[in-house]
């Protein structure tokens, strides 16, 4: 095999390769129309959100950590663009999960953001593990059956206007 055909190969196996590892960390957990989870947010404070709080209402979860970039600007449009359109409606919850964080990091990490929707701790994975296994920001909405009826997987500028739109379809 000449030389240029090696290099050639070893592009080609190094594509093949990248390509599933970066499927394999995109793989979710949750098809459309799977079920919301069942779990248990405990918060010092936020208090405490459970399935029964949850039953009949449009549900948007978004997984995110305090480190990560495009998380930030996720949460930034959720401050200003989506919470306050639908925070006082009673039949949407927002919750924000911190994955691998406890409400110690979170209040600390809040003190800067200023953040009005509550952060709820994960701080070992055990909710996220739920939803995927790697990869954030996550996003799922579920309406209210508790049915997965759209999804995300990292931050877009045009994907609030498509979180918008699903969510007022679903209320």
């Amino acid at each position: 095999m000449s030389g240029k055909m090696r290099t050639w190969a070893l592009i080609s196996l190094l594509v093949f390769i990248t390509t599933a590892a970066f499927s394999q960390a995109e793989s979710g957990k949750l098809d459309i129309g799977d079920s919301l989870p069942v779990f248990t947010l405990n918060s010092e404070t936020y208090g405490t959100v459970s399935p029964a709080d949850l039953k009949g209402k449009v549900v948007l979860v978004t997984l995110f950590a305090t480190w990560c970039g495009p998380c930030q600007l996720e949460l930034a449009e959720f401050q200003e663009k989506l919470y306050p359109l639908y925070k006082d409606n009673k039949d949407f919850r927002l919750l924000v999960i911190g994955r691998e964080h406890d409400d110690a990091a979170l209040a600390k990490y809040n003190e800067k953001k200023k953040f009005s929707f509550p952060l709820y701790p994960d701080p070992e994975r055990e909710v996220f593990s739920l939803f995927a296994e790697s990869t954030i920001p996550r996003t799922f909405l579920f309406d209210k059956e508790g049915k997965l009826i759209y999804s995300s997987l990292g931050y877009t500028k045009d994907g609030l206007a498509k979180l918008k739109n699903a969510i007022e379809e679903a209320l």
